[in-house]
């Protein structure tokens, strides 16, 4: 028979409630089993992180902010990772945020005017329930309206379907740079002023990710990459989107 300590011993770990803790050098709110989780859930602050626990979840991590800290934009890429954000317009913004700079995989929602701190367990599990890809937020309309731009664009186009070049325009549509297409990316990290880009070849992943971080508005071009995840701060446009004439 085990003696009165071993079973007190037994009891006090059964009954031990996890402790929040603090994660990585920004020091986020965290749940324990973070580093051994395969899949993640990014929650909005330390009361998320409490709630969730409560309900026995030990692998959800908090943004603390507005900004996204390095720490889940790491963590984004090596797990799967599920935002879990309040059901009002600051978790609107944070999930606009989320999309620019992290891998998140799928995305869930508190009930519309309700935060993740203040629901039950079934309500948690029921909007983790029905967690959305996340290309369904950004699921492209089937009829596209054509998009009027200025001449200057759809005479550069004219110009350069077929030619694999390349046209850089500051924000007065002057011409910066014409170049080959292929040495697009590399370019673009030299070159400041860049308002539009328009090229003759297939927006990539690359190229979006660029632009976001130079601050360019417009990109141009015969064809989008499969696959690619808009960043919100640059208007992708191809060929085929623009109303010419």
């Amino acid at each position: 028979m085990p003696s009165v300590d071993e079973v007190f011993k037994e009891l006090a770990e059964t009954l031990k409630v996890a402790k929040v803790e603090k994660y990585g050098p920004e020091e986020l709110s965290a749940g324990p089993e973070i580093n051994k989780a395969k899949e993640i859930i990014i929650v909005e602050g330390r009361a998320d992180v409490i709630n969730l626990m409560r309900c026995g979840m030990l692998n959800v991590i908090a943004l603390e902010g507005a900004k996204v800290p390095e720490t889940i934009i790491k963590l984004t890429k090596e797990k799967e990772s599920t935002a879990f954000l309040d059901g009002d317009r600051g978790g609107d913004l944070i999930l606009k945020e989320l999309l620019q700079v992290a891998n998140v995989k799928y995305v869930a929602r508190a009930p519309r005017g309700k935060e993740v701190e203040e629901l039950n367990c079934k309500e948690i599990f029921e909007a983790l329930e029905a967690k959305v890809p996340i290309e369904k937020v950004f699921k492209p309309k089937k009829e596209k309206q054509k998009v009027e731009v200025p001449k200057e664009f759809i005479t550069i186009i004219k110009e350069l379907e077929g030619t694999l070049e390349a046209v850089l325009l500051n924000e007065k549509l002057e011409q910066i740079e014409r170049l080959p297409v292929s040495q697009l990316a590399e370019k673009l990290q030299q070159t400041k002023g860049v308002n539009t880009i328009i090229f003759d070849g297939i927006i990539t992943q690359r190229i979006v990710d660029i632009a976001s971080e130079k601050g360019i508005k417009n990109i141009i071009a015969s064809r989008l990459s499969e696959s690619l995840k808009p960043a919100l701060n640059v208007q992708l446009l191809t060929f085929s989107d623009i109303k010419q004439g």
